[in-house]
């Protein structure tokens, strides 16, 4: 705790003197005042960790003083002083947002204490206060495409309202940016934000999941628990990747929908809720309604405010400030210095259609971030991927593919293509198989058999 700042502020010479020995004796830095004009004027020149704040002081006293450093300087933790028949007054100062109050005649001991506890409450919320802002930013939606800016006058227009929204992509394009942002402009905001990925949950667990279950509802139920539908109550709830919903827990979603209630798995009692559900998929719902694998009545009830967030190759502009991000905030993360991108780079970073959309583009990132020694990105650590070009041509409309020699049959030239396709698409995808399995357009189980048959290693 050495090296902190502790204002005293007190009308009475004794005091402020006793308090500064105590403390500069446990190598506090002690900026003293006596009266609180002088103490707010302090502030304003010095970064003042804890206040020691007498209540009855002339001129402006404590509590006023109290009020102004809450608005005004809110980092710093106050403990304010009180003598004999004040203590009312100290209890209102708690009240009022002061971390601790301590009553004259002052013992040394209480005063470390209190001083002590205050720095470790107040460092705990300056942690909280930056991993918070930490969190906020990892779901900032970074870009200023026409697209974008498209997405967010829709964003502002529905948000302040209860009406449900059908968010629209391909995997990766940040539609859970686009309901947290919703979430944070809604008068819900200050209730909880719960996200379920739909296509993440085994079939026979899902209805548990949103609804939750009783006791002995099932193998393993030993405890009633709550389901994701009152767990966001009074907030949002996110149902992401909602057309690998089941029918049978699709028709007990509309019902939630529709009466706002529901019962727990296994249970008879009926729950009422308040919440807002917005959802999301990459699959084209309107096909899978008239395939009979998704209800109509609940797409209309989902779909009344559609957006569409567009694949990160039809916004490319917006490649370089996502690149810039993504570098600082991995860079804050793990405590180093952002990197650079060198001109050619960043030029092959856009020139490349990220299948994978954002989270390819993220991904990537963060590997360069951890595995580039030096302090600027050059072209020659990017993967290979469609787009870059280490040969110094300006150009590259397509992949590069391997030179392919005369004489091979059709089915050895179409399995070097197929291996050189799918090892770069494993490379762009961070060798996330499922990812890139999806980008394929095949299943996963497809894949793992491709990349044994052809040896590929990451």
């Amino acid at each position: 705790m050495r090296g902190k700042t502790i204002l005293v502020v007190d009308d009475e010479r004794n005091i402020r003197r006793s308090l500064e020995m105590i403390l500069e004796g446990e190598g506090f830095d002690v900026v003293c005042a006596e009266s609180a004009d002088q103490a707010l004027e302090e502030v304003e020149a010095t970064h003042i960790d804890v206040a020691l704040l007498d209540i009855v002081m002339p001129g402006t006293n404590g509590i006023d003083a109290l009020k102004i450093l809450q608005e005004r300087h809110a980092h710093i933790a106050v403990i304010v002083i009180t003598g004999h028949g004040t203590v009312q007054d100290a209890v209102q100062a708690t009240r009022l947002g002061a971390y601790d109050f301590l009553e004259k005649p002052l013992s040394r001991e209480k005063v470390l204490l209190s001083v002590s506890h205050a720095l470790e409450s107040s460092g705990l919320a300056q942690e909280n206060k930056a991993l918070r802002k930490r969190v906020e930013a990892s779901y900032e939606m970074v870009g200023g495409s026409s697209d974008l800016e498209a997405i967010r006058g829709q964003i502002a227009k529905v948000a302040p309202s209860n009406g449900r929204v059908m968010i629209l992509g391909e995997s990766g394009t940040g539609k859970e940016l686009i309901a947290r942002d919703i979430h944070t402009q809604s008068g819900r905001a200050d209730g909880p934000f719960i996200k379920v990925n739909c296509a993440a949950i085994p079939e026979e667990l899902i209805e548990s999941e949103l609804f939750g279950s009783d006791k002995g509802a099932f193998t393993g139920a030993v405890n009633q628990r709550d389901g994701k539908f009152l767990q966001a109550d009074g907030g949002t709830l996110f149902l992401d990747e909602i057309g690998d919903m089941s029918l049978s827990v699709q028709a007990k979603v509309l019902r939630a929908l529709e009466q706002g209630e529901f019962e727990r798995v296994g249970g008879s009692a009926t729950i009422r809720v308040d919440v807002r559900v917005l959802a999301a998929t990459n699959k084209d719902l309107e096909s899978q309604v008239e395939k009979g694998e998704f209800r109509e009545d609940l797409f209309f009830r989902l779909n009344v405010v559609p957006i569409v967030a567009p694949p990160l190759r039809e916004r490319k502009s917006d490649v370089p400030l996502l690149v810039t991000h993504f570098l600082r905030l991995y860079a804050e993360t793990n405590d180093f210095r952002p990197k650079e991108v060198a001109p050619e780079a960043m030029d092959a970073l856009c020139r490349h259609t990220w299948p994978g959309n954002i989270r390819e583009l993220r991904n990537l990132v963060e590997r360069l971030s951890i595995m580039v020694s030096g302090d600027t990105i050059e072209v020659g650590d990017l993967p290979r991927f469609e787009g870059l070009d280490r040969g110094g041509s300006d150009s590259s409309d397509g992949p590069t593919w391997p030179t392919i020699n005369l004489g091979l049959t059709l089915k050895e030239v179409r399995e070097k293509v197929e291996k050189h396709y799918i090892s770069d698409a494993l490379e762009s995808c961070g060798w996330n198989v499922t990812q890139t399995a999806r980008t394929l357009g095949i299943e996963r189980t497809n894949l793992h058999k491709k990349i044994k048959y052809y040896a590929l290693e990451r």
